[in-house]
Parts: C-alpha cells; structure tokens; sequence
C-alpha cells in the first residue's frame, strides 16, 4: 500500500497519514455515487433546497473547528479561515433561496403547443479541487452541482485531504444519507480511470495550468463536460487620476490575502508615471506592518506558504527576476523562524520579461511596474498568457468602466476594489485561466442538461 502523510505548514509536525485507497474502494466510491444519484436526481427540489439550508447550519456551527483544520492543514491566518467557511455558508444561503428561480422551466412561444426549456442534472461529477481555499473551492463546485441534483466525487489536494473528509461527513448529516459528495483518497494514476469511467458525466478542476491541460484532454477524449479555473496573473492598474492612499490599502489587501495564494490576488501592479512614487513608498510602509507569523496567533496576517516546494518555486522567481534587475523593496528572504515562511516582498524597477512578470507569482510577492501612460498600462495588464481577474483604480470611474469593458482581457474586474469571488455573481477567466464558469445561475448551469421540451 502507498499513500503520503499531510504536514503543518508552520510547525512543519506530521498531522496525518493517509493510505490510498484499493482499486476495488474506489470502485465502491464510484458505483456508490452512481446509485446515489438515480435517487438523489429524483428528489423534489424542495428536498435539494433543505438540505443546503441544513449544510448551511452545520457549516456555522462546526465553523471553529473546520477553520482550525484549515489553518493546520494549509496555514492561513485562522480569521481568514473562519472566514472562508462563513462564506461557504452564505453561498448555501444563495442557493437554497435562489433555486426556484434558477432551476424554472423557461418557456419560449413557438408555433408548437407548448416549448421549453428544463434543466436536469447531468450525474456523477468529479471535482478536483487545490488546497488554498480547501471548503471554498469545493463549495462553489459541489453546492450547485448537488443542488441540480447531481452527485460528486471529490479528489482534493493531498495536503488538505482533513479538510475534504470534513466536508463530506458534514454533507452526510445535511443529506441525511450517503454518496452526494464522496472523498476520495487516491493518485493522478486513478484519477484518470475516474475521468474515464462511463458513469462520471461531467468534471470540474481548480488547479494549475499544467493540471488543467491534462486533465481537459483527458475530459476531451472520453467527450466529458469540464470546467477549468486555472491560474492568473492578475493586473491592477493605478492610474495617474487614482486615489492613491486608498489604491495602496487594497492592493496591499489584496496582494496578502490567503498568504499571497490566491488565484484570484492581485499578482501584478501597474502605475503610472504620475503617483509611482507614492504608490511604492505607500505599499512599501503598509507591506512592513504586516505581521507574519503563527497563523494561529489572531495578530498575524500571513502565515506560512503551503508547502516547501512552493516557497522553493517563489524564491526561485525572485532570485532570477533580481539578476534581471529588479530591485527588492522589503522582503526577499524566507521568514525568520517555524516553517514555510516568506517574507512580505515588494519588487520595483520589473519589466515583462521577468519571471514575477510573466508568470503567476503564488505567494506574498508584490511585483510594481511603472506605466508612462495609459495605453502602456493597458498594453503590460493583456501582456500575459492568463485572463482572470484585473482591477483598475481612477476617479473617474466612468472612464475606467469603458476603460474595463473593452481593453483588458479578464473574466472579472473590479473598479476601485479588489477581485473578490461571490456567490451571486459568475467566476472565471480567459486563456490559460480556463474555461466556463462558476458561481451565480452560470454556475449551475455548467453541470445540467439544458433540455429542449416540445409538445404538439
């Protein structure tokens, strides 16, 4: 038997071991989630909706300890993670009162009797899905997809399998049974029998661009349904009519969330000429009060990276970026002390051919790149292989929303705020960030099958 064990991220202490699971387990997870579903799929939607309303209970009331696994497991700040499951709930909310109208038949006036359009789940769903926000990323994915009735098999990262088998023993008491979201504990070896298997209809992965990759051709050749949401290398553009004070809290704000993490961070920042010196010496002064340490201790507000191998990797785009020239501001070194720590970094004098520039910087790394115009700005923000999120900062904000609508290249874009995923609005991006999308009635309707009706 093989398997691996999950490590502390901060005390770098085993938490757990875990065994794979046996061809013939996984085998039972799967069938069981396949008969599962022939029952779920012909529940009332009242009963669909009553349980997201109970899961949304039992996410409020174990929230302490599902925040402490997280924190244990992966090492974001604990307020973060209690955070995070506050928001898995909310979403539950959404859902369970947005249903009716979501799931509605829609009917359309033909010259048939009657025409319309209903919407039914597709069956079993795989869900691969990363550790940075290990409930939220499988709640955007799960909720919906067993609201439409739906079943879902999930393959969660290694090192937050604590926080995958939590999820699915809380589905368990809200559905009151078995097999709507099932943990599975396994390899990319059987991972890609899962993909395979005929009774797996459709897939969902969060994760990197190479795991994309695979996986979608995978997906492709067995003519799955997929949703991909990959990585980015998010822009915010400070142009010269910004606010500066308030540009530089949220993008401090929002280049240090999650310890730097977050598919969805700023990763890039482009200023113009104008306020450059100010926004630097600003962002500069905000990222040293930033307190890294415990994660556990409520006064840090960065804990540890993830895993060795990640710092390894940031560390690696800094040292290569710095002998290109750029120029370290604050930081730059592994944190003093326990674990995987990194120190808050900023890096002025960047240029796109960098490695903090051209590819995703997952961590607490703040690449500032200085813009002479507006068009410049424009032209550095599409000046990557991704299209996830961007945010501009202008007072003029009617300008800046022309500006947002029809020069960059993101899924999502926020003006005078930071990219935040939200229940009620779609999520996802362009490019190497993916395809489809998450969240909101788009959501849901990745995994159904829009079903044309007619009657003569």
């Amino acid at each position: 038997m093989t398997g691996f064990s999950t490590i502390n991220p901060y005390t770098t202490e085993l938490i757990n071991h875990y065994e794979y699971m046996t061809p013939n387990e996984l085998e039972q997870q799967v069938a069981g989630a396949a008969t599962v579903y022939k029952v779920w799929a012909s529940e009332p939607l009242l009963t669909r909706m009553r349980f997201l309303e109970r899961l949304a209970q039992l996410l409020r009331q174990h929230k302490p300890r599902l925040a402490l696994l997280a924190t244990t497991e992966m090492g974001k700040p604990i307020a973060q993670a209690e955070s995070e499951v506050e928001k898995c709930a909310k979403a539950c909310d959404f859902y369970a009162a947005s249903a009716p109208s979501m799931l509605a038949d829609e009917v359309v006036a033909t010259e048939y009797h009657r025409s319309y359009v209903c919407h039914r789940p597709l069956g079993v769903v795989l869900a691969i899905m990363p550790w940075n926000f290990p409930y939220w990323q499988v709640i955007r994915c799960a909720v919906p997809a067993t609201l439409a009735g739906n079943t879902v098999l999930l393959k969660h990262a290694d090192n937050t399998t604590g926080c995958a088998l939590a999820l699915a023993e809380i589905w368990r008491e809200a559905a009151e049974r078995d097999g709507i979201l099932t943990t599975l504990i396994t390899d990319h070896e059987a991972i890609k029998e899962v993909i395979a298997d005929p009774r797996v209809r459709a897939v969902s992965l969060t994760g990197s661009e190479r795991a994309g990759s695979a996986v979608a051709e995978l997906a492709g050749r067995h003519l799955k349904k997929i949703v991909l949401e990959l990585g980015g290398s998010d822009p915010y553009l400070v142009l010269r009519d910004a606010d500066v004070a308030m540009a530089v809290r949220t993008c401090v704000d929002s280049r240090f969330i999650n310890n730097g993490q977050s598919c969805v961070a700023a990763k890039r920042f482009i200023v113009a000429t104008e306020v450059y010196k100010e926004f630097v010496s600003n962002f500069v002064e905000l990222t040293k009060a930033r307190r890294s340490g415990d994660p556990l201790d409520r006064n840090v507000q960065i804990g540890p990276m993830a895993r060795a191998d990640l710092r390894h990797a940031l560390a690696k785009q800094v040292e290569l970026s710095v002998v290109q020239g750029a120029k370290v501001e604050v930081g730059g070194r592994f944190g003093e002390g326990c674990g995987f720590l990194y120190e808050p970094t900023v890096l002025t004098a960047v240029d796109a051919n960098m490695p903090v520039f051209t590819d995703e910087v997952f961590g607490p790394v703040a690449p500032i790149i200085k813009a002479v115009d507006e068009a410049h700005a424009v032209a550095l923000a599409n000046q990557t292989r991704y299209g996830l999120g961007a945010a501009i900062f202008s007072r003029d904000v009617d300008h800046a929303e022309t500006l947002a609508r029809n020069n960059l290249q993101a899924g999502f874009v926020a003006i005078n705020s930071m990219v935040v995923s939200d229940p009620r609005l779609p999520f996802g991006g362009v490019g190497a960030s993916g395809f489809g999308r998450e969240l909101a009635d788009y959501g849901l309707g990745e995994f159904v099958n829009v079903k044309t009706m007619v009657v003569a």
